[in-house]
């Protein structure tokens, strides 16, 4: 019979993401069948499965942690916000409305028939599942919508544990406010509190963790170390922020790369390798203030292209651009960059705004049409046009996009998308090959591009593992998490023997 456990958070980001990525790591070195599960997730930093569907990045992330093959139902909705209080929903990895708060909830009850009918696959298939809550459990306003918090503990009947962001501060109140606000049957779920991101001497603590339990009754299973090396991928706009704020350019940073991070900003884990790099000096800038004197710029995905080129034109990028470029810069747009890269981008149908037209930054001779029908597909490319990082290597990343590309001239087909028996052009670039673009998201994880492609800027790199470097940060998270929470008495409130 499958066993579960629940961790919930007293608010978003404090941290149960990267809790439940390492105990997904620490049960599947037990040997134990494990999966993750959420679910409802809000975020625009997807991954693509291998049917095409859609889930959340970080749900991907965990279900690599529990060495298994990730699938839509360990993240049965993932909401993707696109502006004026609305997101598009995605079911079971696929397209299914674009909604605002209040008509999303007027469809609860069919969601939670999604979200059930997801969890039972998965324990039917799984020995163990390891649930993530959403936000808090206890907004009292909200909570009768829930589908995603002590409604699925419920549900379960699970062992339920909180875990609270002692960084932030107020740690009493999250944890002890959090589970006062509980109703009584939903506090005999609880097993255990954590406490995250602890800095300093944890001893120091132990008044504090007398405080907890004999205010509520129930143990704290953990402290957990503030983790200030750790490197994966992230779903959270406001972490790749703080990365940002925290990038510090040392000795051996001899690469400078700036992604523009734009507020409709969409898989920007696409450029993790480069943080794993230790050439490379990685910064994701809001402000022209904040661009310098980079050796690379790169556009990113987006959500809303359309809005978030407007954005760029408002805030002065784009004359930044025009100027770094024509100083010889280099720039690389992916997916919503590279659409904004060429001439003209065309949204008929008021799919992503009410411009039904819009001029592109002009670098590529190319323009968009946005279409209803979306591209969500992982593949396999070759390379076919040396644009200065050539390799014959078989490269693999994913699709994402609502937008089909034309291009005007001959300067295209970097790429031969390999999907399905078909081969398919892909990437513009200039004359002098200085600015290029894909729709290929995941182009930079693969080592032997990467490095060839780092070399162009006039720098020997170092070898890296892209996919090596990604596991030994998860058993890096696992082992300080396995070092610091009570694992056992998890196992034994599930019943794991």
């Amino acid at each position: 019979m499958s066993k579960a456990i629940v961790i919930l958070g007293t608010m978003s980001s404090a941290g149960k993401s990267l809790i439940v990525t390492g105990l997904c790591r620490i049960f599947a070195r037990k040997g134990i069948k494990v999966a993750p599960f959420k679910a409802q997730n809000m975020s625009n930093n997807a991954a693509v499965c291998k049917d095409g569907g859609e889930i959340g990045r970080a749900q991907y992330l965990q279900a690599i942690a529990c060495k298994i093959e990730p699938t839509v139902d360990m993240n049965p909705i993932l909401l993707k916000p696109e502006g004026n209080s609305k997101s598009q929903i995605i079911i079971r990895g696929k397209v299914w409305n674009s909604l605002n708060a209040k008509d999303y909830y007027k469809r609860k009850r069919y969601l939670w028939d999604v979200v059930v009918e997801s969890l039972e696959k998965l324990k039917n298939e799984y020995e163990l599942i390891i649930v993530e809550g959403a936000g808090s459990p206890v907004e009292l306003n909200l909570k009768q919508n829930d589908i995603v918090n002590m409604a699925i503990a419920k549900y379960l009947d699970a062992p339920t544990y909180i875990v609270g962001d002692i960084d932030r501060g107020g740690i009493f109140a999250q944890l002890l406010g959090t589970y006062w606000l509980l109703e009584e049957e939903e506090k005999k779920l609880v097993k255990g509190f954590i406490v995250n991101k602890f800095r300093g001497d944890i001893n120091l603590f132990k008044d504090g963790v007398s405080i907890i339990q004999e205010k509520s009754g129930v143990p704290v299973i953990g402290i957990v170390p503030y983790i200030t090396d750790l490197i994966l991928p992230e779903e959270d706009v406001a972490t790749i922020e703080d990365f940002a704020k925290s990038a510090v350019k040392s000795a051996d940073k001899k690469i400078d790369i700036c992604v523009i991070s734009y507020p409709h900003i969409s898989n920007f884990d696409d450029f993790d390798a480069f943080k794993m790099q230790r050439e490379v000096n990685l910064r994701f800038v809001r402000r022209v203030e904040e661009f310098g004197k980079p050796d690379l710029v790169i556009l990113p995905g987006s959500k809303n292209t359309i809005s978030d080129l407007i954005w760029i034109r408002k805030t002065g990028f784009e004359d930044v651009l025009k100027r770094y470029v024509q100083n010889g810069g280099k720039l690389v747009g992916i997916c919503g960059g590279y659409q904004m890269l060429g001439k003209k981008i065309h949204d008929p149908q008021k799919m992503e705004s009410d411009t039904e037209t819009i001029d592109g930054l002009g670098f590529l001779n190319t323009v968009t049409v946005l279409r209803t029908n979306k591209t969500t597909r992982q593949i396999t490319a070759r390379m076919v046009k040396d644009i200065g990082s050539f390799t014959d290597e078989n490269l693999e990343g994913y699709e994402i996009h609502l937008g089909q590309t034309e291009f005007l001239d001959a300067n295209h087909g970097i790429f031969e998308i390999i999907y399905e028996n078909q081969t398919i052009k892909d990437g513009a670039f200039s004359e002098d090959f200085k600015i290029w673009g894909t729709y290929i998201h995941g182009i930079f994880n693969n080592d032997a591009f990467r490095n060839s492609f780092l070399k162009t800027l006039g720098v020997e790199i170092s070898e890296l593992s892209y996919k090596e470097s990604l596991n030994k940060n998860i058993d890096k998270l696992a082992d300080v998490i396995e070092e610091n929470i009570d694992v056992q008495k998890i196992m034994e409130d599930a019943g794991i023997f």
